[in-house]
């Protein structure tokens, strides 16, 4: 799965393969790391030194975290600003003697949400250290992704079992998903996917512009949060 952030915290399913189950993700790389000029966030499982050669050649950057037994050979180190959330930012060949990377790449130490050390690489040479690191806990938008498809868009089952039925199944989620953005999108509203969801079930059998209108309400009450006692 490929997706594009359309929108600060909106995400949209750009592409897709479906494969066997047992298939190594790591041979989806191609079909889906392909335009040069953008940059690809993904995890450790798609590591591949030969792509990453490749990528360097052809303008394509991408930002990954490293395997836990990757071989790092440090070659210079960058300036940390004070208040950075990294703790390491050098220029790294990255690779055994035997099978290394080509190119000059730059890795940054930091940590996650839950404070545990990430090793990241990059070619992006243009960013900050704490840029490079925000793009990759955004990475955790596809697991999300997930979840809301599993929740909301009724894939934990399957209406049949051919191969024909399991695809249509997953497609019709994945336009279904991508209608809903676009849908927010252009009304510019600020609601959740799930409530315009929500309102579109509700609404199904009437006018569009009974949905829109629903849409476009603002909230009949605001919370203000618990407001503190006074003491006597």
């Amino acid at each position: 799965m490929r997706l594009a952030f359309v929108g600060e915290n909106e995400v949209l399913p750009e592409s897709a393969t479906i494969t066997e189950a047992k298939k190594n993700d790591r041979i989806q790389m191609d079909a889906l790391i392909d335009e040069p000029g953008a940059t690809y966030i993904f995890d450790r499982g798609y590591v591949d030194y030969d792509a990453f050669d490749r990528y360097c050649k052809d303008g394509i950057f991408f930002v990954t975290r490293l395997k836990s037994n990757a071989v790092i050979e440090p070659l210079t180190s960058n300036a940390i600003p004070p208040g950075s959330k990294i703790s390491a930012d050098e220029q790294v060949r990255v690779g055994s003697p035997q099978k290394r990377v080509k190119h000059e790449l730059r890795m940054i130490q930091t940590q996650d949400s839950e404070g545990n050390l990430l090793f990241l690489v990059t070619n992006r040479f243009d960013l900050t250290g704490d840029e490079i690191g925000e793009m990759y806990r955004n990475r955790w938008a596809i697991e999300t992704f997930f979840k809301w498809m599993k929740q909301h868009l009724r894939l934990k089952r399957f209406y049949g079992t051919s191969e024909r039925a399991v695809h249509n199944q997953i497609w019709i989620a994945l336009i279904a998903f991508c209608l809903h953005v676009l849908v927010k999108l252009d009304t510019k509203v600020e609601h959740s996917i799930l409530e315009i969801s929500r309102w579109l079930h509700k609404l199904l059998w009437q006018p569009y512009a009974q949905w829109l209108a629903r849409m476009k309400r603002k909230p009949s009450r605001t919370s203000t949060g618990r407001r503190p006692q006074a003491s006597s």
